[in-house]
């Protein structure tokens, strides 16, 4: 079985790569031109090629890949509007169907590619876009489980020794009025941070119901990839796929560094479906100097909604995303973040502004490291909540559990593994499958 998720750069081809530094305007384009290629184009990639071909007006889609045709007719769609008129180039020639759809867009002369498949394979696609010279845009989570963690963080040290960008898909990290309430706890205007507590409790996404029935001759990975929402090996999980923004910025809170370990509950008390989810979490991050960082998280119908992060300081408190503010320990408010007029205010569109204007600046930015590291801590939560077991950083770091092979096609046979009990579940410091 193919292990190229395990392949470990070696050292001494750290020369050549270094030489081998690529120019984003590469010869064949005309003057100016960034040829995009997107793999997986369903509601985030399609969202993510808008805003790419929003962000430059010479940016062109060149390539499309996905597992589906429904993909590539979103992402058609998309490049056919009018906004981006005459910027639509991917022909039939360059559209490419089936999980190896990313090696065509890779091959097809693209400057930089967005990495928008489900979680699972997004380490894979990263790995191959970096050897293959591309600048990318990886979309959250990074990974589902700690080899693919291990295998973004290789693929972060060889695009640095290529001069290659690496922008993550954390988006509130580039709303602006979110971005300057954290950088008012994080200078210290509150003082120290006594503890954190994030919100993220919403409906569920895309549920996959009892009476939908796998048809007939369809192989188990291509059932379970259609509604991949529900499967933990493709999806890692709703802590970790939709509430990572929370874990994410709790990890912002604390300064990005990471906890000393997790303890956790979490548990299916909606959901009885044919998904081997969670349903919801409650994970207490341990920190240094005996701060905690709570999240709750949860999807189910009929509950309370609720997104909010709260950072508790010495000398206040800070409320976040979106439209934030600072009380004082009176309770009273003492700054409110106001949108500037004439300034993007739109997070998504945000972050692949600055990302194709560094690019177009010759400024590589690789933030691979900061973006696995984020994920990481979601795995953990989601760990310590499986287990019931008080899980460590360091621990869970060494974590050998590989949900599921690279090499993994459509026609595999591939049954739904059961849903973690608490207290029984095997610690993910060995591997789980053979």
């Amino acid at each position: 079985m193919e292990q190229n998720r395990r392949t470990v750069i070696k050292t001494g081809t750290a020369a050549s790569l270094a030489a081998a530094v690529p120019n984003i305007l590469k010869a064949q384009n005309t003057p100016d031109q960034i040829k995009i290629g997107v793999i997986g184009c369903g509601g985030r990639g399609s969202g993510a090629l808008a805003q790419a071909l929003s962000s430059d007006p010479n940016v062109i889609l060149w390539s499309i890949g996905d597992a589906f045709q429904a993909g590539i007719d979103n992402a058609l769609r998309v490049g056919n509007q009018k906004p981006y008129a005459g910027r639509m180039q991917a022909p039939k020639e360059r559209q490419f169907l089936g999980l190896d759809a990313y090696k065509g867009v890779i091959a097809s002369g693209v400057d930089v590619v967005l990495l928008c498949t489900p979680p699972h394979f997004r380490p894979q696609h990263l790995r191959a876009a970096v050897e293959a010279g591309k600048h990318s845009f990886v979309e959250k989570p990074m990974a589902v489980d700690m080899p693919g963690i291990h295998s973004v963080m290789e693929s972060t040290k060889m695009a640095k020794t290529k001069g290659l960008a690496i922008q993550h898909g954390f988006c509130w990290r580039y709303h602006p009025g979110t971005k300057e309430a954290y950088e008012k706890v994080l200078g210290g205007e509150l003082g120290n941070v006594v503890s954190v507590y994030g919100t993220y409790m919403l409906n569920p996404v895309a549920p996959l119901a009892n009476d939908v029935a796998k048809p007939a001759g369809m192989g188990d990975v291509e059932f379970q990839t259609r509604y991949w929402q529900n499967f933990e090996w493709l999806c890692a999980g709703p802590l970790v796929e939709q509430c990572i923004h929370t874990v994410d910025k709790v990890g912002w809170a604390m300064n990005d560094v990471a906890p000393i370990a997790a303890v956790a509950n979490g548990g299916r008390a909606h959901r009885d479906d044919q998904s081997n989810i969670f349903d919801h979490h409650d994970v207490a991050y341990e920190y240094p100097n005996g701060v905690i960082a709570h999240v709750g998280q949860r999807q189910m119908n009929g509950t309370h909604s609720d997104v909010t992060d709260r950072v508790y300081c010495e000398n206040g408190t800070m409320f976040a995303p979106g439209r934030c503010s600072i009380k004082g320990r009176d309770g009273k408010t003492i700054w409110r973040s106001r949108p500037e007029k004439g300034k993007e205010d739109n997070m998504y569109q945000v972050c692949h502004n600055e990302f194709f204007a560094n690019l177009r600046a010759g400024k590589i930015v690789n933030s691979g490291e900061y973006m696995a590291k984020s994920t990481a801590l979601g795995l953990l939560g989601r760990e310590a909540a499986h287990t019931g077991q008080r899980v460590t950083w360091e621990d869970y770091w060494k974590s050998e559990e590989d949900h599921a092979p690279d090499d993994i096609q459509f026609g595999d046979s591939f049954p739904v593994a059961p849903v973690p009990i608490p207290g029984k579940e095997r610690p993910a410091t060995k591997p789980s499958r053979t």
